[in-house]
């Protein structure tokens, strides 16, 4: 499998009562995604460069607006030339699969717009 096929996965909503992620989920799911980082099996991070702060707020607003559609809200950290992501499911304070499906998507959104 690979980011392709993940961002083509559907966000399942987390009604918790589940255990977050762990080790070698992670690691498998990770493989999947170019450029994201695990923080303390918690959270996922990335950052995304832009050549102004115009394009990386309508990259935010893009991200925004796919939130929106999936009901999975990521944090967005805006500043000039750059768009900082981190991803995590709240209702049990950690990682599911569809963190992941959500950081694909996420990279996705960025693809289409290079192109």
């Amino acid at each position: 499998m690979n980011a392709c096929s993940l961002a083509d996965k559907e966000c399942v909503p987390c009604k918790g009562g589940v255990p977050p992620l762990e080790g070698a989920d992670i690691k498998n799911l990770l493989k999947q995604l170019e450029g994201w980082e695990v923080v303390e099996e918690h959270h996922l991070k990335k950052s995304y460069k832009f050549s102004n702060f115009i394009t990386a707020l309508d990259f935010v607003n893009r991200v925004g607006e796919l939130a929106e559609k999936i009901g999975h809200h990521p944090d967005l950290y805006l500043t000039w030339g750059k768009v900082g992501v981190e991803i995590w499911t709240h209702k049990i304070n950690g990682l599911s699969e569809s963190d992941f499906v959500l950081a694909a998507k996420v990279d996705r959104l960025k693809e289409d717009k290079t192109k």
